[in-house]
């Protein structure tokens, strides 16, 4: 029995470090190919801890965290994310950012990623705001570390209302699993209306 449920208090100061191994985890996977550090994932998960706006979703298989859902007010990210919505007209105050999913991939196809979104929609609605967004990397097709069974996400964000957002995107650096440095990554911005 899967439980989710959005962590508080002490649940989420036990959780943060079981967060920080899933994204390490997570995130060295097609498309991210993220090459994480235990000490960076736990500095950046603090914020969660001392932002009352942030949420953290947990999802449970009985004790064991298996998946994880963070978000906050776009202004509290990180500048690199507000301002590639320089364009638009858009009161950033009232976006709401879903900062991450991350899910064993044993766990994926059971509902939960909906799950994730439904309780973040929630948060956000209950701050006053009227759409949500996130990103996502954007990676060649011609990638050589794309694997050939990768199905993207396109379809479930589409099926939830979030819409690419044409020329908003951010760039932010990491390092990959095959790399020795850090470099810079494109990440498309996908957004949907609140009904608030």
């Amino acid at each position: 029995m899967i439980e989710v449920r959005v962590l508080t208090g002490a649940d989420l100061d036990a959780a943060l470090d079981d967060v920080a191994r899933l994204r390490i985890n997570v995130f060295r996977e097609w498309p991210y190919l993220y090459d994480g550090d235990f000490e960076y994932e736990r500095n950046y998960l603090s914020a969660y801890r001392e932002n009352p706006a942030a949420v953290l979703v947990g999802a449970f298989d009985g004790t064991s965290l298996i998946g994880a859902a963070t978000g906050t007010p776009m202004l509290d990210h990180a500048d690199e994310f507000a301002s590639a919505f320089g364009g638009l007209k858009w009161d950033l105050s009232k976006v709401f950012y879903c900062a991450e999913s991350v899910l064993l991939v044993e766990y994926r196809g059971h509902g939960i990623g909906h799950k994730f979104f439904d309780l973040r929609e929630v948060h956000a609605c209950r701050l006053g705001c009227d759409k949500v967004a996130f990103c996502a990397v954007i990676r060649p097709e011609n990638h050589p570390l794309r694997p050939q069974s990768y199905r993207s996400l396109d379809a479930f964000w589409l099926k939830r209302g979030y819409q690419p957002l044409p020329d908003v995107v951010a760039q932010f650096k990491w390092k990959d699993i095959d790399a020795s440095d850090e470099t810079q990554k494109p990440l498309q911005f996908w957004a949907h209306d609140l009904h608030v």
